[in-house]
């Protein structure tokens, strides 16, 4: 199956539906932070999160998504934008241990005490930031009480991990997916409350029945209703932006001293990115060109 969104409007009762499908990435994801599997769970969670709030952008922007915690995951930090590139990372990869499948399932991860903000990209440099106190400790949760405090907007919203043998193997990332549902200003909101019922009810077994075929199968399987238009559909992945070029405006930013400095003292400079785990070395015989250019 290949990660793709697809969103779209059930135009009788002006309800919006998004689904991703975010499987590849999510074990992509995981293999490139070596995540041990509740952090692994998490972080695919929120990646398929910054999906679902990507398609709600407008325009060449992003948004991000972080999460803090007094839990021994510590927090997480992932973005998304309105191409389908999504990226992210935990701050502590080990942790390995969740709670048993009931409401309480992620305290042992998230602890007592945290919160979840969401910064958006609203273009022309201007930003938009919201935070709720986390109370369910359950990221899907959350984020509907996040829709509703910050935008004043019920939401339904699931993210679904589902185990599945690959390869003969057991895999806990076997098909990942999330789901949000929204009403526009013209709603019935009757409607919409038993739509949001009815698809967090059936998406696990449309998702084991379609996922292999797509996400836009998965949503003929959840919504036959002949008023649904599909409004766009485009694929996802896992990436990021960095490049030895932004290392290099990095550096330019310290300033001529702190660059003198940091040759003296190291004799290159190195960074690696969070979101991806790419390691830039830049070989002091560079930073010297870029001292004697006057650039700093």
């Amino acid at each position: 199956m290949s990660d793709e969104l697809v969103s779209g409007l059930l135009k009788k009762s002006d309800v919006r539906v998004v689904l991703a499908l975010t499987t590849e990435l999510s074990r992509q994801a995981r293999a490139t932070h070596h995540t041990a599997p509740a952090a692994a769970a998490l972080l695919s969670q929120s990646l398929t999160a910054a999906a679902l709030l990507g398609a709600l952008q407008k325009g060449e922007s992003r948004v991000n998504l972080q999460l803090e915690c007094d839990g021994p995951l510590r927090g997480l930090f992932v973005d998304g934008d309105t191409s389908g590139l999504v990226r992210g990372y935990v701050k502590n990869t080990l942790v390995e241990y969740t709670g048993s499948d009931d409401q309480y399932h992620w305290r042992p991860v998230l602890g007592n005490k945290g919160f979840l903000s969401v910064l958006r990209d609203l273009g022309g440099g201007e930003h938009y930031r919201s935070s709720v106190e986390l109370e369910r400790f359950d990221l899907a949760g959350d984020l509907e009480r996040y829709f509703y405090q910050s935008d004043q907007l019920p939401s339904h919203v699931v993210l679904a991990q589902l185990p599945a043998e690959v390869g003969g193997k057991p895999e806990s990332l076997g098909i990942v997916a999330g789901l949000l549902v929204q009403p526009l200003p013209n709603a019935d909101l009757e409607v919409f409350q038993a739509l949001g019922e009815r698809l967090r009810r059936d998406a696990e077994g449309a998702l084991r029945a379609h996922a292999p075929a797509g996400a836009s199968a998965v949503l003929r399987a959840l919504l036959p209703e002949a008023d649904f238009e599909v409004m766009a559909r485009y694929p996802l992945r896992f990436g990021c932006s960095c490049s030895e070029d932004r290392v290099k405006r990095a550096l330019l930013a310290m300033g001529r001293e702190e660059l003198q400095d940091l040759l003296e003292k190291e004799g290159q400079a190195e960074a690696t990115c969070q979101f991806c785990t790419t390691r830039y070395v830049i070989p002091g015989d560079e930073i010297r060109r870029m001292l004697e250019s006057g650039s700093v």
